[in-house]
């Protein structure tokens, strides 16, 4: 059995009801889309953690579906920026504790400013990260939310 992750003692610590899937992953294809196949769970689903810097608010974090691309104007405007940047991958271990395909929205080194996509209020459970590639944590988007104390808000382009 594998070893819980930071991010799921975290959220079982919250009380908020869990599952988890492990997938085989390959370092060099980390797209989304593959997570969502792996676990047999639908793209609009299965949401990515992307970690980007205001010129302003400094770093926020946005989670949005596998099958969307981030809009960063309405990122920034979510975030009271006037403009919002991706950071680049070589950033992602030092400012959140995570690497590319593992990001978590739970259990970041820092706690930083959160922003859910709305739609994710659809459904009774979403998929994320749990901390590790090849690792979900599948939950309510809602309590997930309620965990990180973010925001939803329309951030998909």
């Amino acid at each position: 059995m594998a070893t819980k992750t930071n991010a799921v003692r975290l959220v079982q610590q919250a009380k908020i009801n869990c599952r988890e899937e492990y997938y085989d992953f390959d370092p060099d294809d980390l797209n989304g889309m593959h997570v969502a196949e792996a676990i047999s769970f639908p793209p609009e689903q299965v949401y990515k953690t992307l970690v980007a810097k205001g010129s302003r608010t400094g770093i926020n974090i946005f989670c949005i579906p596998v099958c969307a691309e981030l809009d960063l104007k309405k990122a920034a405007k979510a975030a009271g920026d006037k403009d919002m940047a991706l950071i680049p991958v070589k950033d992602l271990l030092g400012l959140t504790g995570y690497i590319r395909g593992g990001c978590s929205p739970v259990g970041m080194k820092k706690k930083y400013p959160t922003y859910f996509e709305e739609t994710c209020q659809l459904y009774d459970e979403i998929a994320v990260s749990a901390g590790e590639r090849g690792h979900q944590m599948i939950l309510n988007p809602i309590e997930l939310a309620e965990l990180v104390n973010a925001q939803l808000v329309d951030i998909i382009a």
